[in-house]
């Protein structure tokens, strides 16, 4: 299973559990440095991008990553920017309710991408500022991989 027998509101939990206190460029960069050094230390190729109030405020690829995370990245972007969820909850939440994601949002696959690696950034009272976008690893490690960034 491509989705790695998540549940939406497992998602959902993960979602509100990282939520911060204070989010603004300090916070965005030090998530940043974060995803670098686990990534670096467990040698994934993946691209790191964070987005805080619309405007990317960190990018970072690392060693074997590849020119095509680029478009991954925008495309998980476009996602949470339009849901305030994570790729995988809306991947998985679609697939709950068994409904075609891009047809009922009335966008295509080109420009939106409901694979993991999308996440959305939060403050503690629920307002939506950014997202954290991983891409590089199978969809399943990228939400898993974006999720400990931010919870662990």
């Amino acid at each position: 299973m491509t989705t790695g027998n998540f549940k939406s509101f497992e998602i959902l939990d993960q979602e509100a559990s990282s939520a911060f206190e204070v989010l603004d460029i300090q916070t965005a960069l030090e998530i940043g440095e974060k995803a670098v050094a686990l990534g670096i230390e467990r040698k994934y190729p993946i691209t790191i991008s964070i987005e805080l109030d619309g405007s990317e405020v960190f990018r970072q690829a690392l060693p074997g990553a590849s020119y095509e995370h680029a478009g991954w990245i925008t495309r998980k972007s476009n996602v949470v920017n339009l849901t305030h969820h994570s790729t995988m909850y809306e991947r998985v939440k679609s697939e709950e309710d068994g409904i075609d994601w891009h047809q009922s949002r009335g966008v295509v696959d080109e420009t939106h991408a409901i694979h993991g690696g999308g996440f959305p950034l939060i403050n503690k009272d629920g307002k939506f500022r950014g997202v954290l976008l991983i891409s590089g690893l199978p969809q399943v490690e990228d939400h898993l991989f974006a999720a400990e960034v931010l919870n662990g």
